[in-house]
């Protein structure tokens, strides 16, 4: 590879990057092509973009980027990268339904600019809702009652999924109330809803 080609790589790999909600690197020295064959086609299937690629020029890539240098013990030995673009789930989903190859190793992942050791891919970033999921639980959330909504449409974003994921846990029961951050309020009852209550 000359020096054009090496820089025309390292652009398209800043440009990946760049575009990907999530990023996890593997190991696959020792699976077999048709096992590899099958992973990309699964990776293909979630809309994950897969490539084996050079240590070297995913460093330069990365070089300007803060989580950078964390990733260098990561880049060693064969490496092989799946970025998410839409689904930041995606990629670590399809690595954990292939436990059962020992050869297929996680490295590191990244999200968000946060760099996520093995575990944290496996434990974490593979358990975050997907899409379709996200979609069923704002369904459900928009049956809630209309205050718990609004507490959610203020939180911030993060805190959205967050709370829709705890929604989801309660099988079909109200919102956790305090799945979303702010204040509490009730509605302060009538002079007549509380005499009604207190002659029943």
């Amino acid at each position: 590879m000359n020096r054009n080609e090496k820089t025309t790589e390292i652009a398209e790999l800043q440009g990946k990057f760049d575009r990907s909600s999530s990023a996890v690197f593997l190991s696959f020295q020792g699976m077999s092509v048709a096992t590899v064959t099958k992973l990309r086609d699964e990776f293909r299937k979630s809309g994950v973009e897969y490539k084996v690629v050079k240590n070297t020029l995913v460093k330069q890539a990365l070089k300007d980027k803060s989580y950078g240098k964390a990733l260098d013990k990561a880049l060693t030995g064969m490496t092989g990268i799946a970025w998410s673009y839409e689904d930041p789930s995606a990629a670590a989903k399809v690595v954990t339904s292939f436990k059962d190859n020992e050869k297929l190793k996680v490295k590191a992942g990244v999200i968000d600019g946060n760099v996520l050791d093995a575990k944290a891919v496996e434990d974490s970033l593979a358990k975050m809702p997907g899409k379709n999921e996200l979609r069923a639980m704002l369904l459900a959330t928009l049956q809630a009652p209309a205050q718990q909504l609004l507490a959610l449409l203020q939180a911030p974003a993060a805190n959205l999924v967050f709370a829709l994921d705890a929604k989801r846990r309660k099988d079909g029961g109200e919102l956790d109330e305090t799945s979303a951050r702010g204040p509490r309020t009730h509605a302060r009852a009538s002079p007549q809803s509380r005499f009604k209550k207190f002659s029943n």
